[in-house]
């Protein structure tokens, strides 16, 4: 699957949370010879959809990092700074 920009995550998040909310909503039919398979799948479908949910929340929450040049103090040259003393 490609990366998604930013824009989509909003979008991607809310139909996550609505996956889950969906699964949550969903009521077993102990009829169906299939239920126990069904329910396992749904059950490990909702686990990878809380995991997605989170993580898209803890990028929303950490801002891109930039990389910062490197000074000449810290590269091993001395700058102005340590020339005034």
């Amino acid at each position: 699957m490609p990366p998604q920009n930013n824009q989509g995550r909003p979008r991607t998040l809310e139909s996550l949370v609505e996956l889950v909310a969906a699964l949550d909503r969903r009521v077993p039919h102990a009829e169906r010879s299939a239920e126990a398979k069904i329910a396992e799948d749904s059950s490990e479908l909702r686990a990878e959809a809380s995991l997605r949910i989170d993580e898209l929340r803890s990028a929303a929450q950490t801002p891109d990092v930039v990389a910062q040049p490197l000074s000449t103090t810290a590269a091993g040259t001395e700058g102005p700074e340590s020339r005034q003393r």
